[in-house]
């Protein structure tokens, strides 16, 4: 009798101890100490953490079974117990395919950041080739839309460099004589032509000046300021007429002569050709363009400034903006970039943490009788704060215990992490 008593008691020990059969082989294989180096770091990797889970379970059911006998709701517990289990093969096979989502996430990561660097590159490369053009299309715009001529100035200022270079070439020679006659020594061409550049650019710019003038007085009707700068206006055409546009003249002679026999012009036709090619020059430039820019150019030089006036006809004109909005791209990417990141730290701890959490569950349903941790885990936000746990395992005043913490240690610190003697007295 007491040898069946003996075995019944074996038996049951024997199924109470029953981990302590398997969990030295498990432990042995899942530490791979014995095998080469790939497949140890792959046993380590998959299976070390799941096996230990695996052997706390069976010693916390031990347990659990053991205790049915003195607990109220003992199919609501057994029922717990088996869906602790369930929870822990879904955590186990999620532990393992996380591995393969998170290589996934990590190549598809790689591939996004080359395609983000391709099209950031491209992107710039588009920013540096087609600046110009936006920059120029802006400029445009607003020359469209504002109510000072710019344009007009833009091209009187052209048309005074170009006739000003185009005289600068043609009265160069007869300058270098001039001076050559009066100091007896022959001067440098390059050294001529850039104080002769200014000084006739002036002169041309002058000109255009004393026309606006003299358009001026006659919209006012002023008798007197149209005889007086219609005086000047003559004077300043004899000027450029004898100095400028005769020296033009000359230089065509040859050309006359070539196709006439017995060519003689004479100072009278010389000066009559030049003075018809200054009006029509003048003229020409003056209805298209110069009477409108020369004014601005005059209110400038006078100091008198240029007054922006509110077109409400017209359009605002539009900043300059990149036609590949580089600042949304950028924008777009770091949004990316925080998104993948978290992507990539869930794919990476969510996995083995369930499985940690469903070994905690093991422990609590022991000991309180329920789950602490809703498996499966989906986002990084599942994982609840250890406040919150330990409010649902009723603690409710673990915030405010916390926040005393803070402060008594604050008081004994002063702020600074050193201990305060008054407070320590």
């Amino acid at each position: 009798m007491q040898t069946q008593n003996f075995d019944v008691l074996g038996f049951v020990l024997k199924i109470l101890t029953f981990p302590l059969l398997i969990q030295g082989p498990f432990l042995a294989f899942a530490w791979g100490a014995t095998d080469p180096n790939w497949m140890l770091i792959a046993k380590r990797m998959f299976l070390l953490l799941p096996v230990l889970v695996f052997i706390l379970g069976c010693w916390v059911s031990i347990a659990s079974l053991v205790t049915v006998v003195i607990r109220q709701n003992r199919k609501e517990f057994v029922t717990a117990l088996f869906i602790t289990w369930w929870d822990l093969g879904k955590a186990v096979v999620s532990f393992w395919g996380g591995f393969f989502i998170l290589v996934f996430h990590v190549f598809m990561t790689v591939v996004e950041l080359v395609k983000i660097l391709i099209v950031g590159i491209w992107t710039v490369v588009q920013e540096v080739l087609f600046m110009p053009f936006r920059v120029m299309g802006n400029i445009g715009s607003g020359l469209m839309t504002t109510n000072i001529p710019w344009l007009a100035i833009f091209l009187t200022m052209l048309w005074c460099l170009l006739e000003t270079v185009i005289f600068t070439y043609v009265t160069s020679p007869l300058v270098m004589d001039t001076f050559a006659n009066i100091t007896g020594e022959t001067i440098s061409e390059t050294f001529i032509r850039i104080p002769l550049f200014i000084f006739l650019f002036f002169i041309v710019l002058g000109s255009y000046a004393v026309l606006a003038s003299f358009m001026d007085a006659v919209r006012s009707k002023d008798i007197g300021a149209i005889v007086g700068i219609g005086c000047i206006e003559v004077i300043v055409m004899m000027v450029e007429v004898v100095f400028l546009y005769r020296e033009f003249v000359d230089s065509l002679i040859p050309w006359m002569a070539q196709h006439s026999e017995n060519f003689e012009l004479g100072i009278g036709g010389t000066l009559g050709i030049a003075a018809f090619a200054w009006f029509g020059i003048r003229s020409l430039s003056w209805f298209l363009f110069a009477s409108h820019g020369t004014p601005t150019i005059l209110t400038i030089i006078k100091g008198k400034g240029v007054h922006l006036q509110k077109n409400d006809t017209t359009a605002a004109a539009k900043p300059v903006r990149s036609t590949s909005n580089l600042l949304d791209h950028i924008k777009n990417d770091m949004a990316w970039f925080q998104q993948k990141g978290e992507e990539l730290l869930a794919s990476f701890m969510l996995p083995p943490l369930q499985v940690v959490a469903v070994g905690i569950n093991f422990c609590t349903l022991l000991l309180i009788g329920r789950h602490l941790f809703r498996i499966p885990f989906k986002t990084i936000q599942d994982i609840t704060d250890s406040t919150t746990l330990l409010k649902s395992l009723g603690h409710p005043n673990i915030e405010q215990t916390r926040e005393n913490a803070r402060a008594h240690d604050s008081r004994h610190s002063g702020g600074l992490g050193v201990i305060n003697p008054k407070a320590a007295k």
